[in-house]
């Protein structure tokens, strides 16, 4: 065996990142510094001194922010301020796309190529870009990425230079001229972001729940806020208390909205009946699904909403602390948040003794940093406490035993966001929006060949005709081709299938599945088979790779899809690896770890199997 130790050092940039986020190392005993003559008489190690090793994504994401990338003495003392070893940290380091542990320049730029991009020009932005700057490579400064989260905008790119403070801007639509500028003159000298309300099409209109407060309130003032109903929620919930908060949300019949659709009341009730303490509330605002990017829209346009909606979450499963577990592509967002963290917490809405019950409860946010697969509830977990974001074996589940093995909920953003809205009307009359199996409003992402791409919110039971209406219709002058519902993990359904109702049991009765909420229309210009073999090559990239299913389905998944398109001609050839798809899908379906793998193969098997776009010449 052939070990390898470095004796590497960081830069001065990188010691003082991290000493910013961590403290001195010589701040309350010894915590990683040099050790004097006293020190090394002494063990420093233990439960105590490995403690802080939650802390990890953070370290990472701040020498990562002030240099662009993080040398192996970064690594090495990282791990000597959190007593870990250099090659854990490394691990942790090497499971993010965002990080890079080789070198690379202070600015660049992620351009997005997945569907919803691919849809509206990203290959011809792509293309531009490569006779301009050369291949896509760190090198050259700029990047081939996943989902952006900016579908609305599409096509979309994350600018980013390292520094003190860092920039990144998130620009859509993006041309090769923005991305050139934000290569030559930093991100700072691009035009402002688009404001949060030009992701809601709807904004300002009369009978909106959910996205009421979008464009009409200022997402900086807690004031605005609580002149519009804010913290409304969060005073009945405390008049009720926390039984009573917990049958409420029973009641409603509320659902999660992140794609599983298990009730919201359940979970909480199965957590707060747990005699462990503390417990945790855990929100997942780490929308990496392609096409999805309603959370955002309220995390930039009404970021109170979801401090309030987590703060009467934790009261009612008696939480000690809430972590918001955030998108790293979401820059604004993260902005917006940690000032509305501040300003409740300034105001008494966070922090000891909230609105005089005695209860003292705080949230913090963790930033990921590019892994689709942290959206699994127990691959949070892993992220938050510093490992690699790999999910777990379940049971035990995470009500019985969560983040740092205490009892915990898991919710979206969305989901969360509906409690206050049940605090305010009641159970009953929010059971009277939507269906009886629905309940409540529902937003939408609609993007990809469409008039007003953005989130759209409806009452459970549109149809998908209406929101493609809502959204106005295709491109004039083409056809639907296909509707990508529910995302990457979803499934296609045809141009005459429009009629569906967009509900759970609506989708479930017609073979197909809401998922994330994407809706994303495909007009006759798109290169279907390439769409698919995009969302093929995602599932690929983005398997955490610890169990063989998803590890290898994922890659023959895509080797089968390119040689299709490559055999078109080959109806035998076809047809034998159609039937091959079939059975590593099955495979997948049946034996995945978790939901990435058991969902890789939908999109696939729909195409086959709903538009039969590989079988045309069998």
């Amino acid at each position: 065996m052939d070990l390898k130790f470095s004796d590497a050092e960081p830069s001065a940039e990188e010691r003082d990142a991290v000493d910013r986020r961590l403290g001195g190392p010589g701040e309350g005993g010894w915590h990683g510094g040099q050790r004097d003559e006293l020190d090394l008489r002494r063990a420093h190690g233990g439960r105590a001194a490995r403690s802080r090793r939650h802390l990890v994504m953070e370290v990472l994401h701040a020498v990562n922010d002030r240099t662009g990338w993080i040398s192996h003495g970064a690594l090495n003392y990282i791990g000597r301020r959190l007593s870990m070893s250099a090659a854990d940290v490394y691990s942790v380091a090497t499971f993010y796309a965002l990080f890079s542990t080789s070198p690379r320049p202070q600015r660049i730029v992620h351009v997005c190529t997945d569907v919803a991009c691919m849809a509206r020009g990203s290959k011809e932005v792509c293309a531009s870009l490569e006779e301009r700057l050369g291949p896509a490579g760190a090198a050259n400064g700029w990047k081939h990425s996943p989902c952006l989260g900016v579908c609305e905008r599409a096509p979309a790119a994350l600018a980013v230079e390292a520094g003190d403070p860092p920039h990144e801007h998130l620009i859509g639509p993006a041309g090769a001229d923005e991305i050139a500028l934000a290569l030559s003159a930093g991100p700072a000298a691009l035009a402002a972001e688009a404001p949060p309300a030009m992701a809601v099409p709807q904004a300002g209109e009369a009978g909106l729940m959910l996205l009421r407060r979008v464009g009409q309130v200022d997402p900086e003032s807690l004031d605005d806020y609580l002149a519009a109903d804010g913290y409304a929620g969060l005073q009945r919930a405390v008049e009720m208390g926390p039984a009573q908060v917990i049958a409420a949300v029973k009641e409603s019949r509320l659902m999660g909205r992140g794609g599983a659709a298990f009730p919201a009341g359940i979970k909480w009730e199965s957590t707060a009946n747990q005699p462990a303490t503390p417990r945790y509330l855990v929100c997942n605002a780490d929308e990496s699904e392609p096409g999805t990017f309603k959370d955002r829209a309220i995390l930039e346009g009404d970021p109170f909403s979801l401090i309030e909606s987590m703060t009467i979450a934790g009261f009612a499963i008696g939480a000690a602390r809430g972590y918001i577990y955030l998108r790293g592509e979401y820059p604004r967002a993260y902005r917006l948040l940690s000032n509305a963290i501040e300003r409740a917490r300034e105001r008494g809405f966070l922090g000891a003794d909230i609105l005089g019950t005695g209860w003292s409860y705080d949230l913090e946010i963790r930033r990921g940093a590019g892994a689709y697969i942290c959206g699994e509830e127990t691959a949070i977990f892993n992220s938050i406490e510093g490992y690699r974001g790999e999910p777990r074996s379940k049971p035990p589940f995470p009500f019985e035993a969560g983040l740092f093995g205490k009892p915990t909920v898991v919710n979206n953003v969305e989901t969360l966001c509906n409690v206050p809205l049940i605090m305010r009307i009641g159970a009953k009359a929010y059971t009277g929006i939507g269906t009886e199996g629905s309940t409540g409003p529902k937003l939408f992402c609609v993007s990809g060949n469409l008039v007003r791409p953005g989130v759209y919110e409806v009452p459970f039971g549109a149809t998908l005709g209406q929101i493609l209406d809502l959204a106005g219709g295709v491109t004039p002058g083409r056809k639907l081709q296909a509707v990508l519902l529910g995302g990457a993990a979803g499934g296609f359904v045809r141009p005459d299938e429009l009629d569906i109702p967009l509900t759970f049991e609506g989708a479930r009765a017609n073979g197909t599945t809401l998922g994330s909420g994407v809706v994303l229309a495909l007009d006759d210009s798109v290169d279907l088979p390439g769409i698919l073999l995009r969302i093929a090559r995602f599932f690929r990239d983005e398997s955490c790779g610890q169990c063989v299913p998803c590890r290898v389905g994922t890659v023959r998944q895509e080797e089968a899809l390119l040689r299709i398109i490559r055999n078109r001609r080959d109806a035998a050839a076809k047809g034998q690896d159609v039937d091959l798809l079939r059975d590593i899908g099955l495979v997948m379906k049946d034996s995945s770890i978790c939901g990435l793998g058991q969902a890789a193969w939908n999109a696939v098997e729909s195409a086959i199997d709903r538009l039969g776009i590989l079988e045309e010449s069998r």
